[in-house]
Formats: structure tokens, sequence, C-alpha cells
């Protein structure tokens, strides 16, 4: 049975990347662990420009690499259970994701974790963002997550230690400079992010 309308769903359901592949609605949604997180209709136009600023120097300097870009709609499939769809539960669309493995890549989008993800924070998503996805991400291997806070003007770096834990660095702000520590020569005035 076709599944055209989000009142058809369980919202307190569990559900598989099979189950998400058959949904044929405009609202836009994730799944964490199997379970719906709703998403914002469209993002304000204050998050899309700075989605923006930040796609053109990843864009740019990974023009003569093997690491592709990607924003959002963009599925990334986080599997704990096995990479069949009936077997996926989280699904996400981070903001911007870098991803250097070409076989994590398919028609549908990324299966595994990108190597990095930038989530850009609007009002409404911040709990989401912060804990949630930090958590999914930190769990499903992420290299390297940043958090842009519009608000703050500032971006919060986190990166995966040894032990497969994210540690935070001091937030960077609007009067600084950022770079990665995956990819070197990477540089972005972060005033040009917020501009």
């Amino acid at each position: 049975m076709a599944i055209t309308s989000l009142d058809q769903l369980d919202l307190n359901g569990t559900y598989t990347y099979a189950d998400y592949l058959t949904w044929q609605f405009s609202e836009r949604l994730e799944l964490f662990k199997g379970k719906i997180a709703l998403m914002s209709p469209a993002p304000n136009r204050q998050h899309q420009k700075i989605v923006g600023n930040l796609y053109v120097p990843f864009f740019n300097h990974f023009k003569k690499h093997t690491c592709e870009v990607y924003i959002a709609p963009f599925d990334v499939r986080l599997p704990n259970q096995g990479t069949q769809n009936d077997k996926v539960y989280t699904v996400v669309q981070p903001d911007i994701c870098i991803i250097c493995d070409p076989e994590k890549l398919d028609d549908k989008g990324c299966i595994g974790a990108p190597d990095l993800v930038i989530e850009v924070l609007s009002p409404g998503n911040s709990r989401k963002e912060m804990r949630d996805k930090y958590s999914l991400y930190e769990s499903a291997g992420v290299k390297e997550y940043w958090l842009v806070l519009p608000s703050e003007k500032t971006v919060i770096v986190y990166s995966l230690n040894t032990n497969g834990k994210f540690e935070g660095k001091q937030p960077v702000t609007e009067t600084e400079t950022i770079g990665s520590d995956l990819f070197s020569g990477l540089s972005i005035e972060v005033r040009e992010i917020f501009s």
C-alpha cells in the first residue's frame, strides 16, 4: 500500500529505510534509530545563505580531489545492523557532508558515515542538532562535525578521537579563520560564512 500522507504513519512506530523509500508525501523527515524526526518544511533564508556560503569554499577545495561535497536534501544512511534497506534504521539529511570513500556513494545517496558533516542551527532544530544528531554522528564514526550557530556567529568543531568520542574545540568566532583537522589547506574566514 502506497503511503501518500504523513497521517498514514504511526509517529511512534519504528521504520526502516525500506519503508522510507515507499513514502510519497511532501513533508520532509529523517529517521533516528527507526523513529520519525520531522523536519521544517523549508529552512529560512538566512539558513540557506549560510549553507551556500559554506558550500562554495568546500566545493572549490575539493574540485580536483576524490572527496565529494553534497548539500541537503541528500540521504545519508547510517547502518548499524547491515546495509540492506530493511536493516537501516537511521537516515539523515545533513546540511552539508563530505564523503571521500566512493564506495559509500550510490544512486540514493551515502551509505555509511561521511568524513565531515556540517549542520546549521535554525529555530526549532537546536535540540535535534545539538543532542540527537551529535550522538548519531558520533556513534556512526563521522570524523568531523561542524555545528554552525547563526545567532552567535560561531562554529563549533567536533573531532572524533581514537576512542570513538567527539572532542569539541573552542568555538570559532566571526573574527577568526576556521580549518579542518581532516583536510589540510582548507581555510574559511568565519565572517564570510555569516555575510
